[in-house]
């Protein structure tokens, strides 16, 4: 049996990878479950799967966690410290699925086992950049990319001829203002916002989609991930959610990977690989599908002009790119500033930081603290 541990059970991506390990119980065993405020659910998913332990971020949440999980033979524990400590419990692939920066180190614990890490904390990648890789190679790890279109460029790649490729095309869906005005997206409301039209997701991933940030940072951490420069990296609007990524090879060839817009799709290849598993998941008829594809506007999706130049200027860019706009959407949810005011923090925060060098790890979380602190005063002083 595969053991597994999943960085952030109770979000989306939790939930959809509980749900396929509850269809093939016999195949893997549940090592460590890491939750959030969710107890109830964390709880839940742990008896469900008959976790070795089961812990929660928040250590105040704690003592109803072991009430939950009193008489089980589920281990309880909870704070930064056991999060860190049940993320690199030995684990044959792990899904690291903690959203934002919060997630980086418990990624890079359960890196150094150098087993399967299936990669959804895009952020992660962005801020650590270099610093993960390097892990990564020292440790004999290996990623799987979780996100939708980076696990499309991956089986699109899968006879790995690296050098014959001519482009990479992720694929966007437009999120819910890809027809809107500036004027209209400058009073968009969050309720606006948050109404994705194919995908469900968390709220800061679809906030993300709103406003391309999403995008931005997944340029960024396909260069990562593919080893491609920035120009060789596109973007292309399609509605429709059902062309996931695709590779232009130099012989004039398209390879992309299709299906329902399901995250449990993604999921499921990265934790059979190099094998598949039955998923239960919609499947699409392409009879009743219309493909379109548009070139994306980033007068109105700064966000994608941002990511390049925070790529193309290397070393702590990334980083401060994807923290300042932790901040952005943070309070952009808490409906404190306008959904353009998320770009306008970036872009500032940028030019007054720069691209400063990491070395470590504890470069990478001095520089992401800083961009949060310049975003915070920013808004402070710009945002009534």
């Amino acid at each position: 049996m595969k053991t597994v541990s999943i960085l952030g059970s109770t979000g989306s991506i939790g939930c959809s990878t509980v749900d396929l390990l509850l269809q093939a119980p016999d195949r893997f065993k549940v090592i460590a479950l890491i939750g959030g405020k969710n107890v109830k659910k964390l709880a839940e998913q742990a008896i469900a799967l008959n976790a070795k332990i089961a812990v929660t971020a928040h250590e105040h949440f704690l003592p109803e966690l072991q009430q939950l999980l009193s008489g089980s033979s589920v281990e309880v524990a909870g704070g930064r410290k056991a999060v860190l400590q049940a993320a690199a419990e030995e684990a044959d692939w792990t899904m690291a699925a903690i959203t934002g920066a919060i997630g980086l180190e418990p990624t890079m614990a359960a890196v150094k086992n150098g087993h399967y890490i299936a990669l959804a904390n895009k952020e992660a990648l962005v801020s650590a950049g270099d610093v993960m890789l390097q892990a990564v190679q020292k440790a004999g790890a290996t990623l799987l990319p979780v996100d939708s279109e980076h696990n499309a460029i991956f089986q699109s790649m899968a006879d790995k001829q690296y050098k014959s490729v001519e482009k990479i095309i992720l694929t966007a869906s437009g999120g819910p203002f890809r027809k809107s005005s500036l004027e209209e997206m400058k009073k968009a409301s969050l309720r606006e916002a948050l109404k994705h039209p194919t995908w469900s997701m968390g709220a800061k991933i679809t906030i993300d989609s709103a406003s391309m940030f999403n995008k931005g940072l997944e340029i960024i951490e396909a260069a990562r991930l593919f080893s491609m420069p920035e120009d060789k990296i596109g973007v292309l609007i399609h509605p429709q959610s059902i062309v996931h990524s695709m590779v232009q090879y130099e012989d004039g060839s398209f390879i992309a990977q299709l299906g329902s817009p399901d995250m449990r799709i993604p999921i499921a290849h990265t934790l059979a690989w190099p094998e598949r598993m039955h998923t239960n998941v919609k499947r699409l008829n392409l009879a009743e599908a219309a493909l379109e594809f548009e070139e994306p506007d980033e007068m109105r999706f700064p966000a994608l002009r941002l990511a390049r130049e925070a790529l193309r200027a290397g070393k702590c860019a990334p980083t401060i790119l994807s923290a300042a706009n932790e901040i952005g959407v943070d309070a952009f949810l808490q409906e404190k500033i306008g959904f353009l005011d998320i770009s306008a923090v970036v872009e500032a925060v940028m030019q007054k930081l720069g691209s400063p060098e990491a070395k470590n790890l504890e470069d990478v979380l001095y520089w992401d603290q800083k961009a949060r602190e310049c975003a915070t005063e920013w808004l402070r002083q710009h945002v009534s």
